[in-house]
C-alpha cells in the first residue's frame, strides 16, 4: 500500500517498510488543521502517482507517542525517510509540488550521498537523531 493514515494497527508495516530500504513520505499533520486537511487530498493523489514508496499520514496528536517532543512548527511538515536515514524534514507549503521535487532529487542520490548529507550539517545530524521513524517506531512497537 502507497498511502496509509498511521494508527495503532499498522506502525509494524511502516516499520517494516523502513527496515526493508522503502523511501517513506510522512506527512506530519493534525486533524484539526484546516491546511491539514486541505493537503490531505494532494498528498493522497501525489502517493498513488508513486506507488513503490510508501505515504503515511501521521496525526501528531494522535500519535503523540510515536512523535514525541518532535519539533513542528507549521503544517504540514514533511519527513521523508530511507531505511534510517532521514532526508528531509521540514514544514512544506501547501502544494506537493515542491514536495515532489524533493522528493525526486533525494531519489537520485546514491547510498552514499545520503549518507554523506544525512551527517553533513549539525541540522541533518539533528534529523538523524530527533526525526527517525525507523527509531521512534522501534520505541513504540
Amino acid at each position: 500500500m502507497s498511502y496509509q493514515k498511521l494508527d495503532q494497527t499498522n506502525r509494524r508495516q511502516l516499520a517494516d517498510a523502513l527496515r526493508n530500504d522503502t523511501w517513506v513520505v510522512a506527512c506530519l499533520c493534525a486533524a484539526w488543521c484546516g491546511s491539514c486537511r486541505d493537503y490531505d487530498i494532494a498528498f493522497s493523489a501525489w502517493a498513488a502517482r508513486y506507488p513503490q514508496h510508501h505515504f503515511v499520514w501521521i496525526d501528531i496528536e494522535d500519535q503523540a507517542d510515536l512523535v514525541g517532543d518532535l519539533d513542528i512548527d507549521n503544517f504540514p511538515t514533511l519527513l521523508i525517510e530511507r531505511g534510517a536515514t532521514v532526508a528531509f524534514f521540514g514544514p512544506m507549503e501547501p502544494d506537493t509540488r515542491l514536495a515532489e521535487r524533493i522528493l525526486l532529487s533525494q531519489l537520485e542520490k546514491s547510498d552514499a550521498d545520503l549518507q554523506r548529507e544525512a551527517i553533513s550539517t549539525a541540522e541533518r545530524r539533528t534529523w538523524q537523531e530527533e526525526c527517525n521513524l525507523l527509531a521512534k517506531l522501534a520505541d513504540v512497537i
